[in-house]
């Protein structure tokens, strides 16, 4: 997928980012003759580089529509989460924008809110067995199937056949995002009875340290034969690039590596020819659609979600059907930087080569 470099770009000065404390209360353009409606923006973590993103353009979009925001973070804690909806709703938010801890029990956090009349939009990982009322993400099944097709290509271009032995590092247990990025592998292996799958571990809080220390484990189990990771997101992919850094195996000619997010050493890492493939999530659709939303559900109480999202499609949670938008993800390989992350404006090749 190429972007045209005449098009808006998004345009995202990474290096001017940094992720500030918390805020306390609700901020924004609103006034005490316009308050606005108040949105609760609520991310499971800013431990991924991404997250200052999707914190910066989504309270962006939503204060330019008036509304006011208030952000928190769980840093990855259950706990802590249930914690900051309880606020936000003692706040008086009118809608959670929510991206769980644990998705397969804030379908609690969704029932806290509707007992306070207040709507819940999912952000990017969708909680399963709840009763959500709208969901914007991105194409989480896409990643996966987009890993795994860079993979086949990869292991015939190795062996003349897709053939071999393969890692797949996972998220957080039993997370439903987890789940989708893995779908294209599992759909993979069910076609290619030549690749044997070695091990599918899960890792907590989608931990890099975790995701290397397993390949550690796993690359001394098995002598160092092992063709490819296929990682749910960056940070992991990284870890496991610094394992394969210590056996003097970090050469996407000799290991695969897929990553996504597209954090800039991991693509550093991929120009460098360490990494074999990232996939870039572009921010500003997942984030900007989100803030719409949210902001009309709070100032069209009386309409369903899906009255206000046309052109949305129904997704399964378990329990109830979602009106879901599902934004749009990037390959990249070392060969497509230029016309991917750079073209759309999210890196610069100073950022990414030094120079």
């Amino acid at each position: 997928m190429m972007l045209d470099k005449n098009r808006r770009c998004w345009r995202l000065p990474l290096q001017s980012l940094a992720i500030a404390a918390l805020l306390v209360g609700f901020s924004g353009a609103a006034s005490a003759e316009n308050p606005g409606p108040k949105i609760a923006f609520l991310l499971k973590t800013m431990q991924e580089q991404r997250y200052a993103l999707d914190r910066r353009d989504f309270t962006d979009a939503a204060e330019k529509l008036g509304a006011q925001v208030r952000f928190a973070s769980a840093g990855n804690d259950e706990e802590r989460q249930i914690q900051e909806v309880e606020e936000a709703l003692d706040d008086g938010a009118q809608v959670l924008v929510l991206q769980p801890v644990n998705t397969g029990t804030a379908g609690a956090l969704v029932a806290m809110a509707h007992a306070r009349h207040v709507r819940v939009l999912g952000y990017d990982s969708m909680l399963t067995n709840g009763p959500l009322d709208a969901m914007v993400m991105q194409d989480s099944w896409e990643v996966g199937r987009l890993q795994s097709e860079a993979l086949t290509s990869w292991l015939k271009s190795k062996y003349g056949r897709v053939a071999g032995s393969i890692v797949l590092i996972m998220g957080q247990p039993g997370d439903s995002n987890a789940q989708a990025l893995s779908s294209g592998v599992w759909d993979m292996l069910s076609k290619n009875p030549e690749v044997k799958l070695l091990a599918a571990r899960s890792t907590v809080a989608w931990s890099p340290d975790a995701a290397r220390e397993t390949a550690e484990t796993l690359l001394e189990k098995y002598h160092n034969q092992i063709d490819a990771f296929i990682c749910n997101n960056s940070g992991m992919a990284f870890g496991v690039v610094q394992a394969l850094q210590d056996q003097g195996l970090a050469d996407a000619t000799k290991v695969f590596v897929a990553g996504s997010d597209a954090d800039l050493r991991n693509v550093r890492l991929v120009a460098q020819g360490e990494q074999s493939f990232e996939v870039w999530k572009p921010i500003p659709p997942l984030a900007v659609k989100a803030a719409e939303i949210a902001v009309a559900l709070a100032t069209h109480p009386d309409k369903s979600p899906a009255e206000l999202m046309p052109g949305s499609s129904l997704r399964n949670n378990g329990k109830v059907d979602v009106p879901t938008f599902v934004t749009p993800v990037v390959p990249v390989t070392r060969d497509t930087i230029e016309t991917t992350v750079v073209a759309g404006g999210l890196y610069t090749n100073e950022q990414i080569y030094g120079k």
